[in-house]
């Protein structure tokens, strides 16, 4: 079984749509994503709708629960008040835009899913997908998080040996082994944070033998996002955000 997973799409429908057309050509099984649907891009609404058509389950991530519910704030992390001013930006113009259909969408979705790849029947792995951490879609699980982290985390979703936990949050893809455990950020689509300006998403390829990681990265149509931001009322530092990769100042 071939499981494409994807996270923190953040309203940008030009990446999404352009990850959906690489997908179907490396003729994944199924497709879940791991959150953040919207924020920082003007199409909030068009990627939910999107994702319905395409009846993709997933998880909540921080900006989907935080929209849904009329939160205070995003929920992001800042590393100055740059970042924090513009995240207030686009988590009110967000709020502000993203349409009934849409908050309820967002409401809708769960905390977690557990899916077993190579079904019930047989003992094999389990794939656990949350957005941010087990506790919270907030926490950032970084690639510097030690191995201690990593295995406190496996205990409380209750992984075992083989055993998978997918998440996104923190738009930088990596993969590791502890405990023969393996944890794996998919990056982000519409946001990357690891100066490479495409989208990204990974496939997990399950067998009775194992369990394989393929990091994607699609291009797409960069400068018509860019170009939306900017005919918007969000802040222009997002256009370049998106084309440098995230070589900017602005939160995730």
């Amino acid at each position: 079984m071939r499981y494409a997973l994807i996270s923190d799409v953040h309203a940008n429908l030009p990446a999404l749509d352009a990850v959906l057309a690489d997908i179907r050509r490396v003729h994944a099984d199924a497709l879940y994503h791991l959150g953040d649907l919207v924020g920082y891009a003007p199409w909030p609404n068009e990627v939910v709708a999107r994702i319905t058509e395409e009846r993709i389950a997933g998880v909540a991530g921080n900006y989907d629960s935080t929209v849904a519910t009329g939160y205070k704030h995003c929920g992001c992390r800042y590393e100055n008040e740059q970042q924090e001013a513009l995240s207030h930006v686009s988590y009110e113009w967000t709020r502000e835009h993203a349409s009934a259909t849409t908050k309820r969408a967002l409401a809708a979705l769960p905390f977690r899913i557990d899916v077993r790849p190579l079904g019930g029947h047989v003992s094999g792995p389990t794939l656990t997908l949350v957005h941010g951490s087990h506790a919270l879609n907030t926490v950032y699980v970084t690639d510097d998080r030690g191995d201690d982290f990593l295995s406190n985390m496996a205990r409380a979703v209750g992984a075992r040996a083989g055993d998978v936990i997918a998440f996104g949050h923190t738009h930088k893809p990596w993969h590791r082994i502890v405990n023969d455990i393996h944890f794996v950020n998919t990056g982000s689509v519409g946001r990357p944070k690891d100066g490479d300006w495409r989208a990204g998403y990974v496939v997990l390829s399950f067998s009775p033998s194992g369990m394989d990681v393929e990091f994607r990265r699609v291009e797409y149509d960069v400068e018509r996002a860019a170009q939306a931001i900017l005919e918007s009322a969000l802040p222009d530092e997002f256009a370049w955000h998106l084309r440098s990769g995230g070589k900017s100042l602005v939160a995730g």
